[in-house]
């Protein structure tokens, strides 16, 4: 049985594939209205299809102004806006810290800690102006632990579960919640593009001996963003069989 949000206009980005898809699918599946937000507007349209009443928007969530732009776009296309999250986010190079590449740093930090700060910084007046709602920022399982070479990717996402506890702060008496959720290794195009043998490989790594579904992560997240949840807030959870118990 899915969430209720009817009458509820969401934000999704990163929503062409994999979790941001699925989070897409379960919230208008609830009776939201959802704006599905992606770098590239073919992408979006084949995502779109078989969502009732999708709207779709491309958005570079590393630039500040298309973000406005997106946040602008689905207020004024469906008269508010009550649901974000910000999913949209890429890995970058693989490199001890020494040897990082600055234009990769740069690249990561931008995408995936900036874009989630301009969601918020557009998308929090929006939600209060539309009476109130809740948020979903996408950490990962590498926001509370390190994963060698990969210094930027750890560094934001640590970033994004503090920028998500102050933010819950400040509005929980303005009536937004605010969380974030920390997937383990989930099986997406971007784990697919690897291979049999190297999704095997990190399977391994979570006690559970498998990878989790984008279904599994947009489950938690839906019920975060959900009436259901509404005295969780500032807080940080996994969807990781285990991995960071070890």
């Amino acid at each position: 049985m899915p969430f209720d949000f009817t009458g509820q206009t969401a934000i999704v980005t990163g929503a062409a594939s994999g979790i941001g898809l699925a989070i897409a699918r379960e919230l208008a599946q609830g009776g939201a209205r959802v704006v599905l937000s992606d770098l590239h507007d073919d992408a979006l349209a084949q995502a779109a299809q078989g969502i009732p009443q999708a709207l779709t928007r491309a958005c570079d969530v590393a630039d500040a102004g298309q973000v406005e732009a997106l946040v602008t776009f689905a207020v004024e296309q469906t008269g508010g806006l009550h649901l974000l999250v910000n999913n949209a986010g890429i890995g970058g190079p693989s490199a001890p810290t020494g040897e990082y590449p600055l234009d990769g740093w740069h690249k990561v930090i931008d995408v995936n800690l900036h874009g989630v700060f301009y969601g918020l910084r557009y998308g929090l007046p929006a939600i209060e102006a539309s009476g109130g709602g809740a948020v979903v920022n996408m950490a990962s399982i590498l926001g509370s632990v390190g994963f060698a070479n990969a210094p930027a990717y750890v560094a934001a996402k640590h970033a994004v579960v503090g920028l998500t506890k102050n933010a819950a702060m400040e509005y929980a008496q303005r009536g937004i919640r605010i969380n974030a959720v920390g997937p383990a290794f989930i099986r997406t195009p971007l784990l697919d593009a690897l291979g049999e043998e190297a999704r095997i490989g990190i399977a391994q790594m979570h006690p559970v001996k498998r990878l989790g579904t984008p279904e599994e992560v947009s489950a938690l997240t839906c019920f975060l963003l959900s009436k259901e949840a509404s005295f969780i807030t500032g807080s940080y959870h996994l969807v990781d069989g285990a991995y960071t118990a070890q």
